[in-house]
């Protein structure tokens, strides 16, 4: 009897087992079985270890950017369009981790937890639409052809979409180069810089601690400084200005770039309320695209206890802050939009070959950002930046808001990291933009030039 009861018990923890065992294996393969089937080896969607059977994916205006012909990926006629949408697109073995083509690789050769990829097998895959305008991008990669590295990025600051994505140095996919992985010419050609890069923000910075000073400095606009061409803290450093201003207000330090006036404002306001109005501001957080494709960190160090010419270098963007490019143009489309950050996106639409529209799961937000107030008046300031020192002639009918800036690598100017943010204030074309050109000299100069470019072929298409 005893051996019964334990051949019994014995049984009974088998069934269990068992059950387990397959409610563990059932849990994977709804979570991780697309993960098992795009694998390189999988000939039924690879084909010597490059992705080959996958929908099309096109941009806004249906211009094709990837299908797959006769078994084998093939990209747009166009040398120029390949190079700029290809941090957009991505390549087919993976390498560009947030490229669509990788990120949605499983879903667009038609997966599904049923019937596996039985779709991409006999020609069903998804065809995906991007929100990115492939001309537009064309024209921003031109732009930057004359410089090693650099990176644009234009979105709808009302909807989130992202409308042009180019990253610089880039290839051709369709044609790999032979010495991608030794030649300098391709150093970081598979990473996108406007989501992953980490750059020195230089002045573009100061409209962080202008944003500080107007939240935490009720007569920040009564002030004036005294600008002497640099600002001696007492300790430390003296912190260089690009300029001798002699005595200049709150307005016009932050249009004609005063580092002594906001070496002083980051000083006065200090360490904490700095770091609280960045890590507010999303300069600590990543940019989340259509659920699925995450930037980079920003990284903001400055903590109680910092010397006062480390404090003051920061807040001019001179510290150790380093920032995606991203993640800067966030926060220029929150200050155009009232305030309020949106979820970014790139993919249009996904329909499968019958034409149904298929559900990414993504959900757009919103996030404030700053006070309704306060991104009123750096509207206006970034706008009397334009007016006052950039010049409205150099941006013929764009009602551009702006901010340039400047990051000092090391002593030769050549090798400064050029910045040019901002948006256009107009209902009709609400475009936040971001430019960074490594190696770029001066901001104003060779940044904005290029967002001119970008932006003329955007709202003149």
């Amino acid at each position: 009897m005893k051996m019964i009861t334990r051949r019994g018990l014995f049984l009974i923890v088998l069934i269990i087992a068992f059950l387990g065992g397959l409610g563990f294996l059932t849990y994977s393969l709804i979570t991780d079985g697309h993960k098992w089937v795009m694998q390189p080896y999988n000939t039924h969607v690879y084909y010597d270890g490059e992705l080959s059977a996958a929908g099309k994916i096109t941009d806004c205006n249906g211009r094709s950017l990837a299908e797959t012909v006769d078994g084998k990926r093939e990209y747009n006629d166009s040398l120029t369009t390949r190079k700029a949408t290809l941090h957009a697109v991505g390549d087919t073995k993976g390498f560009i981790s947030t490229g669509v083509q990788n990120v949605y690789e499983a879903r667009l050769t038609g997966y599904n937890i049923m019937t596996g990829i039985y779709s991409a097998a006999n020609g069903g895959s998804n065809d995906m639409e991007l929100t990115i305008n492939a001309d537009v991008c064309d024209v921003a990669y031109k732009a930057l052809a004359d410089y090693d590295a650099g990176c644009i990025g234009v979105v709808n600051y009302k909807t989130g979409d992202i409308v042009c994505m180019v990253s610089t140095p880039s290839y051709d996919v369709q044609n790999k180069p032979n010495d991608i992985d030794t030649n300098p010419n391709y150093e970081g050609a598979y990473m996108n810089r406007l989501l992953s890069g980490l750059y020195t923000p230089g002045s573009t910075f100061k409209i962080v601690t202008a944003i500080c000073a107007i939240e935490n400095m009720p007569d920040v606009y009564d002030r004036t400084f005294e600008c002497v061409g640099e600002y001696d803290p007492g300790k430390g450093t003296p912190i260089e200005c690009n300029a001798y201003h002699g005595k200049i207000d709150f307005k016009d330090a932050l249009a004609k770039s005063c580092n002594s006036a906001f070496a002083q404002l980051a000083i006065e306001l200090g360490p904490e309320k700095l770091a609280k109005t960045a890590e507010q501001l999303g300069i600590t957080s990543n940019v989340n695209i259509s659920g699925d494709i995450n930037s980079q960190h920003g990284r903001f160090f400055l903590e109680k206890g910092d010397a006062d010419d480390y404090i003051g270098w920061t807040g001019i963007g001179q510290g150790d802050t380093r920032i995606p490019p991203i993640v800067m143009l966030r926060l220029l489309g929150a200050i155009a939009n009232d305030g309020k950050a949106v979820s970014y996106n790139i993919v249009n639409s996904f329909a499968n070959q019958a034409g149904k529209a298929l559900d990414l799961n993504f959900t757009k937000r919103e996030t404030q950002l700053i006070d309704v107030d306060t991104a009123q008046k750096m509207k206006s300031m970034l706008r009397y930046n334009v007016e006052e020192q950039y010049g409205d002639y150099n941006y013929e009918g764009l009602n551009l808001c702006a901010k340039s800036g400047t990051a000092q690598i090391d002593e030769i100017n050549a090798n400064n990291t050029a910045w040019f943010v901002g948006f256009m204030d107009d209902e009709k074309h609400p475009y936040a933009f971001v430019v960074m050109v490594e190696k770029g000299n001066s901001g104003s100069k060779t940044a904005g030039p290029i967002a001119n470019k970008v932006l003329q072929a955007l709202v003149n298409e």
